[in-house]
């Protein structure tokens, strides 16, 4: 992961250190949020297959997807060194993006795998 560009020692620090705004590189979060939506949608495809084929109907498949996106969460906040400050704007962006997405591609899979292992 990318992190962002911090005050340099050829950068000038200024005396009062509560008035520093962090600066981000927009090629480095752009490249950060890439990888969190490839870890979900990749994530999210497994996690459908693997509902699928122990035959998870209902709110079980749901529920399992859920604690996959948790378990992503807390994989990407543990790739980040649990600094996430230093590799993203906020801890929206790292818990919440590519959620929905990830729930789409989990339903597809989900129900392709499971009419594959249990109806045909």
């Amino acid at each position: 992961m990318a992190g962002h560009n911090g005050s340099g020692s050829s950068e000038k620090k200024s005396r009062d250190s509560t008035t520093d705004i962090p600066t981000f590189s927009a090629e480095n979060l752009q490249s950060n949020m890439k990888i969190i939506y490839y870890s979900r949608t990749f994530l999210s495809i497994i996690g459908g297959v693997v509902a699928g084929i122990l035959g998870f109907t209902g709110f079980a498949g749901f529920i399992l997807y859920f604690v996959v996106m948790a378990i992503t969460s807390v994989g990407l906040i543990a790739k980040a060194k649990f600094s996430v400050n230093s590799y993203f704007d906020s801890w929206n962006r790292l818990i919440l993006d590519g959620f929905l997405g990830g729930l789409m591609s989990f339903v597809l899979f989900w129900t392709f795998a499971y009419d594959i292992v249990h109806i045909f």
